[in-house]
């Protein structure tokens, strides 16, 4: 267990830090005995525990204790934060960081690029203290609620400061039990989905997206063979299709743009999400971007319903392309009511077009009646805008989810955002990939309606990435599956007994997939450095209360490390 010790002001958002980490842990209570307690106070008291981490960004008495002084800067305090290097990943601090003189070489835990001690870690007796120079809560509050740079994008800054606290746990020789951020039997979540802001060309006429069109079809196709973006086939290929618009219309000829066959057809089964436009020709309000009045579709939800139906069969789902939910509670209703009167769902989810949100965006959004959102991402580049794979509760919010978006089409491959070749596009996407198997939680792909088809020809590096993906020990689910299953992770709660840890759960019961009952073995110092990937045993739950999970939890893993486990409703 354990207990956490910070200002009042701090404990919601540590909260939800340990909603990401799913691991025993309460509010400090003096007179307790504690596995780890972890400080973000001024003053740590005396405490029983076999592990303290403090964070902070000032000296204190203890660190007195602990032998540490400032660095050399002024009070050693760099007030911008910077980096760390966290076992070597660059982790970015984005307040300030207080930096050490090590007495001991051994007892530097963490370091700058430029060499400056920002982390101890000190023996005492039984007892280790690991003394970080950062503010934890302030690290996960702005990555939260403001988000990361596009600069530091590619890193997963909050799954870091997650992962730098296991390992402090299990370098300090001790058993962690966890819940992990993906289901028993997979590494991670997979979430496909399309945003339709066309559904087709055949319901623009002479606008600016069609001329937009007939322009990037012809001249930008040639443009782009000289550049070496685009084959002489797919360059004949754009200019055919440019030159069928007119059968198009007629309807002699199938359209180009249509998303839903071409998607069914090569997701094979997956279940995807559709972010569908509530209504036509609304540009929306207090939008500041340019040509903000194109924001307006040509098509709404009354015109795809009748393909609802096949998407349904395909295990797919609707939810809302938002156009004025972003912040207005009452047009966000309206946009939620009636993509709900054709897609039938219980729990409607949004994502907004363009992107659009402010700080209001999830209290708006959540008194709209949504059920989660999916616009935390970036226009101009992939990666982790909130620093983590896992859905999240947003500053604001009561219970709406947010789950992030990593990985979209137009941000690899348009000009004026990323305009990566192929190859360049899937060494961002694979290190995503990768960093998925790490860290668990969902990768989220947003593949547009037209990218597939003229004068995008996106559609082949979409298939590789699909392919790859289905070919990892990964779990694909719609936006509602995820959200829900990670809600009912969310909902396990951990209670201290007199006979141990327990394991509470009220809810329905996780079968498909279920949660993973994690138990790490505990590791002495001679195990210090050596990976922790084979240091753990998994045991399926599906949030039942049987007799027999500490049982089975104590034969996975030793009755030593694991004593008193159990569950119950």
């Amino acid at each position: 267990m354990i207990g956490v010790l910070c200002p009042s002001e701090d404990a919601a958002v540590l909260e939800e830090f340990f909603q990401l980490f799913k691991t025993p842990w309460e509010p400090y209570e003096p007179g307790r005995a504690y596995d780890v307690v972890l400080a973000t106070t001024g003053a740590v008291p005396e405490v029983e525990a076999r592990l303290v981490v403090v964070y902070g960004t000032r000296l204190t008495r203890g660190d007195d204790r602990l032998g540490a002084a400032a660095g050399v800067r002024p009070n050693g305090v760099r007030p911008r934060g910077g980096a760390l290097d966290c076992r070597g990943v660059r982790l970015p601090i984005y307040g300030a960081l207080l930096t050490f003189v090590a007495r001991e070489p051994r007892s530097a835990y963490l370091a700058t690029p430029d060499g400056a001690v920002a982390g101890l870690k000190v023996r005492a007796g039984s007892v280790t203290v690991v003394r970080l120079g950062y503010d934890l809560a302030h690290e996960v509050r702005v990555l939260l609620a403001e988000g990361q740079a596009p600069e530091q994008a590619g890193v997963p800054t909050l799954d870091l400061h997650v992962a730098l606290l296991r390992g402090a746990i299990l370098d300090a020789g001790l058993p962690l039990l966890e819940i992990p951020a993906a289901p028993a039997g997979y590494r991670f979540a997979v979430c496909l989905t399309h945003d339709v802001d066309f559904a087709g060309i055949r319901y623009h006429g002479l606008d600016h997206t069609l001329l937009g069109f007939l322009y990037r079809a012809t001249l930008g196709a040639l443009a782009r063979v000289a550049r070496g973006r685009l084959s002489v086939a797919r360059c004949v290929e754009s200019w055919r299709a440019a030159l069928s618009l007119p059968l198009v219309h007629l309807g002699w000829v199938k359209d180009f743009w249509e998303p839903f066959d071409w998607y069914l057809r090569v997701e094979r089964g997956l279940s995807a999400t559709y972010f569908v436009i509530p209504f036509k020709r609304r540009p929306g309000e207090r939008v500041t971007a340019r040509h903000a009045s194109r924001r307006g579709a040509a098509y709404d939800v009354d015109d795809v319903a009748t393909t609802a139906s096949t998407l349904w069969r395909h295990g797919c789902e609707l939810a809302v392309h938002g156009i004025d939910a972003w912040h207005d509670a009452d047009r966000g209703r309206q946009e939620l009511e009636r993509i709900a009167r054709v897609s039938g769902e219980p729990r409607i989810g949004v994502r907004m077009h363009w992107l659009l949100r402010d700080e209001h965006t999830p209290r708006v959004l959540e008194d709209a009646g949504y059920a989660w959102d999916s616009s935390v991402g970036y226009n101009e580049t992939v990666g982790y805008r909130s620093g983590t794979t896992q859905p999240f509760r947003p500053p604001g919010a009561r219970s709406l989810l947010e789950l992030p978006l990593h990985i979209q089409d137009g941000a690899l491959f348009r000009r004026g955002r990323m305009d990566l070749s192929e190859a360049e596009a899937w060494t961002r996407c694979r290190a995503l990939i990768e960093n998925a198997e790490t860290y668990g939680g969902v990768l989220t792909v947003l593949w547009h309606d037209r990218s597939h088809g003229p004068e995008r020809f996106w559609g082949d590096f979409y298939i590789r990435l699909v392919d790859a993906l289905a070919a990892r020990a990964a779990w694909f689910g719609t936006a509602g599956q995820v959200v829900e299953w990670f809600a009912r992770r969310r909902a396990v709660r951990f209670q201290r007994g007199a006979a141990g840890i327990r394991l509470r759960y009220q809810g329905e019961d996780i079968i498909s997939p279920p949660l993973a009952v994690r138990v790490y073995r505990a590791r002495g110092e001679a195990d210090e450095g050596r990976e922790r990937g084979a240091a753990w045993v998994d045991v399926p739950w599906s949030g039942r209360a049987p007799d027999d999970l500490d049982r089975r939890l104590a034969a996975a893993a030793g009755a030593r490390v694991v004593q008193g486990v159990g569950a119950g409703r």
